[in-house]
């Protein structure tokens, strides 16, 4: 992590280096979250939120005077959800948990909590100042995501005997892609509380696209009573109040 960090601070005294300050400004966020996860099978369901943090750097250049190019670096903590699965299945067998080799029956629920280094840029469009206050829109904004930590909760019944098991805090790391992409749109309001700072509020929605998942280790019982590889698609969500200052 502190090597994520000095790249960080690294790549910021570069790009603000790079512009007059004229264009460019840089600033800092640290902005709860609300994620949950989708997916494609109606036996797979949304199953709650949980709630994370992104702490990180924003940086905009203005190649016009309401128009800018965004970006930035930073974490997102305990990104995920929890998922309802209706289907008899073994889950998370390539993580060392007292459950992954039993049959759980239908209802199992498993939490994910992954932690991501975010790679952020989009398009910033501003209006005028009204007095101290201006709005701006993000439309797009594109994330890379890379993994660097997953944990995650597990309970259900197990088939054979009925009796309710859970498991906290399990590493899931190898039931994760270790990479994330996704889109979002955002917007909020400016608060200028001097000539080159301002106080910046908004809400930002973003979809994944890739899998979040790697499926080779849960499998599914189907209606003929035989074991099949989980070919479902799941896909990370969230709603992430903003708060931060720019400089």
């Amino acid at each position: 992590m502190k090597k994520i960090i000095s790249l960080s601070l690294f790549i910021f005294f570069i790009w603000n280096n790079s512009f007059s300050q004229a264009d460019f400004r840089f600033g800092f966020q640290v902005s709860p979250t609300f994620n949950f996860i989708g997916s494609d099978e109606n036996d797979i369901k949304n199953n709650g939120t949980v709630v994370g943090l992104k702490l990180g750097m924003l940086g905009e250049y203005y190649f016009r005077e309401n128009y800018a190019f965004t970006g930035g670096i930073g974490f997102a903590f305990n990104s995920g959800g929890k998922l309802l699965y209706d289907q008899e299945g073994v889950f998370w067998a390539q993580s060392d948990h007292t459950l992954k080799n039993d049959t759980l029956s239908g209802g199992a629920n498993l939490k994910y909590g992954i932690q991501y280094v975010e790679i952020p840029f989009g398009l910033k469009m501003t209006t005028r100042y009204f007095g101290q206050i201006r709005a701006y829109a993000e439309i797009p904004v594109f994330t890379i995501g890379i993994k660097t930590q997953a944990r995650g909760d597990i309970s259900g019944s197990e088939r054979s005997t009925g009796d309710a098991r859970s498991e906290d805090k399990i590493d899931i790391k190898k039931e994760v892609n270790p990479l994330n992409l996704s889109w979002g749109i955002g917007g909020g309001a400016e608060y200028e509380i001097s000539e080159s700072t301002s106080i910046v509020v908004g809400l930002f929605y973003n979809q994944g696209f890739l899998d979040m998942t790697n499926k080779d280790a849960t499998d599914f019982k189907n209606n003929e009573g035989a074991f099949v590889d989980d070919d479902s698609k799941i896909t990370l969500r969230n709603l992430t109040l903003r708060i931060g200052v720019m400089f």
